[in-house]
């Protein structure tokens, strides 16, 4: 007896064996697509997004956390699309980030912060301008990330000086875009953080305010929600270096500058006078953490710049608290 299989006419056995294939993709497909959320929680590697300057980026420099994989974002604001796009375990931003996030509704778990940064971040003009206080930009361009953290110290000036936005003309540049529209007069200020400030400190620009008593400047560690619960030891483990980095950078501030400064690729001046007021060590979240956040989330939405209600408390995570301790 010949066998069923063998029995088929040639078109039937081509028609089963595509179809076979076909299902075998489907499934596959359905694996692939599961979700962001899914592919966090089943990565092999811990997928890091990290800032330049950002502490992050000294944990790279020394090579302390092998296994990892890396992916470097110019501005809180894309990192957080990488969140969304489950492209990232965790990353690294300023404080308005993940408030803008939050009211994007992107999946995300605070799990970290730093203690406050206010000098790493200011506003830029000419010299020459003949500019004495952020009042005297009245009616000038005023140009930021939008989305970062300098968008918080902006709200922070404006209510300080008893203006609005409708009292600056805003423009919304990147860090690279910043920086030639600044240096060639297109704007008349430039809210910026380090590194990005430490470079553009050339002669004839002259800083008309950082954030101190105004903004915390924080920054703030993220990760998808998938991860913190599938992949905590891993976590851990990975805080418990960066803090380990973060402390000795601190106690060697000559020796974190030479590490940190071929990373960056900025000279190693322009690198130390940056970590000199912009490296500052880890801290846990705490409820007065998540209140700080809320009450910049609730400033945002009172000026439009986001729709709310949005309740940022509810993504505080502490559970990783006793690492930065």
């Amino acid at each position: 007896m010949r066998n069923p299989s063998t029995s088929r006419p040639p078109h039937r056995r081509l028609l089963t064996a595509v179809l076979a294939t076909v299902a075998l993709l489907a499934t596959a497909g359905v694996s692939a697509c599961g979700g962001s959320a899914d592919a966090a929680g089943d990565a092999k590697t811990l997928r890091i997004g990290y800032q330049r300057f950002g502490g992050l980026s000294l944990v790279k420099a020394r090579g302390a956390t092998p296994g990892v994989e890396w992916s470097l974002f110019e501005s809180g604001p894309a990192l957080t699309e990488a969140l969304k796009a489950g492209s990232i375990d965790i990353g690294q931003v300023g404080e308005a980030p993940p408030v803008f996030a939050a009211a994007g509704k992107i999946p995300f778990s605070i799990i970290g912060t730093s203690e406050p940064i206010p000098q790493g971040e200011a506003v830029l003009v000419k010299a020459d301008r003949g500019y004495r206080s952020f009042a005297d930009l009245k009616g000038k361009t005023v140009a930021l990330n939008k989305g970062s953290n300098v968008h918080w110290l902006l709200v922070r000036l404006l209510e300080a000086n008893q203006m609005t936005l409708k009292d600056i003309q805003v423009k919304y540049l990147k860090p690279a875009e910043g920086r030639p529209a600044f240096d060639s007069g297109q704007v008349d200020a430039w809210v910026i953080w380090d590194p990005y400030f430490a470079l553009a400190e050339q002669p004839g620009v002259q800083v008309l305010a950082d954030a101190t008593g105004l903004a915390s400047n924080r920054e703030y560690v993220l990760a998808a929600p998938n991860a913190v619960t599938q992949r905590s030891d891993e976590i851990r483990a990975f805080l418990q270096r960066y803090r380990e980095v973060t402390d000795w950078g601190i106690a060697h501030p000559e020796d974190r500058a030479s590490t940190l400064a071929p990373e960056l690729k900025i000279a190693q001046d322009v690198t130390s006078r940056a970590l000199a007021r912009s490296a500052k060590p880890l801290a846990p979240v705490t409820p007065a953490i998540g209140d700080e956040l809320q009450a910049i989330t609730d400033s945002f939405i009172a000026l439009e710049l986001i729709p709310g209600p949005v309740d940022i408390r509810s993504r505080i995570d502490d559970r990783f608290s006793a690492v930065f301790q």
